[in-house]
């Protein structure tokens, strides 16, 4: 009988794992579909960064002196000069997919090639828990587990609205299929992109490099106003603290999904350095009144993608667009057709078995608390803690990477019903609501 069952290997339940090495007395494991630790593979481009700095690993902003920080990790793999004179705050997007790698090989309450498909919870005597089934997709052997607890860990899928599924892959994919389907992109003729997120940009920015050497058409289309970079000001990052997550939490479900609506640039809009980079490229290539075949069309909304054939008589899209700002609409034919539209957190079938028992709110969604516990529909005594899945409840920080120790010391604190990592109520400067207590600042007197 295991203490915690965690589902989904990201880096947030790699964290817990990690920071559970500190509790002995907690018999955890952790099952992963997928071979080995993979964090957005599509999406590892050469020259991309967190958009976090180096402090935001698995361990650091709960304990510093853990043996699974990144600043260890440097140290084991003799980077540490490099990474000293390297100056960066935020490190390479590649890097921190092989330091997630590290961790996980280094632990041993990790299992890969499990995938959970089905839960259920077991009343009985003499101890109620949940029966977890896992499956090896590879060799189809299936493997039972009981736990006292679940981490529910399983992290974000690709979004593609249904208008668009059932066309091509190789042709027409979301963004996350990006190095996957590269070669494909220097074969085309003509590539759209459509978003505009960080995503979008990174996407855009790497076919503008290589289109010289390939000779396509570069087309960057998005329905929002503009290609409006991140909010990255100082007052700004304090949205992503303890502090305005339990702000956030506290105010009534309304009242924050209105909220949510409002903060798209706290989180989904474009690094400054990724447009300066994209826009001076851009500069350099049309000196001399050279013309490029790039376009970057805001309020356009993408309504129908096509299969058709061009005027050579070879096989391409024709993209039915409305300019939202005109209300003009138009057509434009592409050779493939990359979407950067997201990604969006599922219930996860497994989940089927627990429905009665987990309670939800009216649009279907977890209740969630305080210590990330969902709300259950009977005096259980086993909880399930919920991994960035709770944007609805806790805010813009739930998918922040800067917050998951945090969180998870929120967790094992819960688990184990002691402070094993300490929490402090004061983090950030400003107040978010009338209520708190301002914090204190001592100022000097001379004399």
């Amino acid at each position: 009988m295991l203490d915690l069952l965690g589902v989904g290997i990201g880096p947030f339940n790699l964290g817990l794992a990690a920071m559970l090495t500190k509790t002995p007395e907690v018999e955890a494991l952790f099952l992963e579909q997928k071979p080995r630790f993979a964090w957005h593979p599509g999406l590892l481009i050469e020259g991309t960064t967190l958009q976090v700095p180096f402090f935001a690993d698995v361990v650091t902003m709960a304990d510093p002196t853990s043996p699974y920080s990144f600043l260890n990790y440097l140290k084991e793999h003799n980077r540490l000069y490099h990474f000293y004179f390297l100056e960066r705050f935020h490190i390479p997007r590649r890097e921190y997919n092989h330091y997630c790698e590290w961790v996980a090989n280094r632990l041993d309450n990790c299992r890969f090639g499990q995938k959970v498909v089905d839960v259920q919870w077991v009343a009985e005597d003499p101890e109620s828990h949940y029966r977890v089934e896992a499956i090896d997709p590879n060799t189809g052997e299936t493997q039972v587990y009981r736990t006292r607890h679940l981490a529910l860990g399983v992290g974000s899928v690709p979004h593609i609205h249904e208008r668009f599924s059932g066309l091509p892959p190789e042709d027409v994919f979301h963004s996350a299929r990006f190095l996957d389907r590269l070669e494909r992109c220097r074969k085309a003729r003509s590539i759209t992109v459509i978003g505009s997120g960080q995503s979008a940009a990174e996407v855009f920015y790497t076919l503008l490099q290589e289109q010289e050497d390939h000779g396509y058409q570069l087309d960057w289309f998005t329905r929002s106003a503009g290609f409006f970079p991140m909010e990255y000001s100082k007052l700004g990052l304090e949205h992503f603290s303890p502090d305005y997550t339990r702000h956030f939490h506290s105010l009534p479900q309304e009242k924050r999904d209105e909220k949510l609506r409002n903060q798209d640039l706290l989180y989904k809009g474009i690094s400054a350095g990724t447009i300066a980079d994209i826009y001076d490229l851009i500069y350099e290539r049309t000196v001399g009144a050279r013309e490029l075949p790039v376009r970057l069309l805001s309020h356009t909304e993408l309504r129908e993608i096509r299969p058709t054939t061009n005027a050579e008589g070879t096989s391409t899209y024709r993209l039915h667009c409305l300019h939202r700002d005109t209300g003009e609409a138009f057509d434009h034919e592409s050779d493939v057709v990359i979407l950067a539209t997201g990604y969006r957190h599922p219930i996860p079938s497994f989940v089927t078995g627990l429905h009665s028992l987990i309670r939800w709110d009216e649009a279907g969604r977890y209740v969630v608390g305080p210590d990330y516990r969902l709300a259950l529909t009977q005096e259980a005594g086993n909880d399930i803690f919920i991994q960035n899945g709770e944007l609805h409840t806790h805010g813009v920080g739930a998918p922040d990477l800067g917050l998951g120790a945090h969180r998870n010391s929120v967790i094992i604190n819960t688990l184990t019903g002691r402070e094993v990592y300490p929490v402090s109520d004061r983090n950030v400067f400003q107040q978010f609501g009338v209520t708190e207590t301002p914090i204190a600042h001592k100022i000097p007197v001379k004399g």
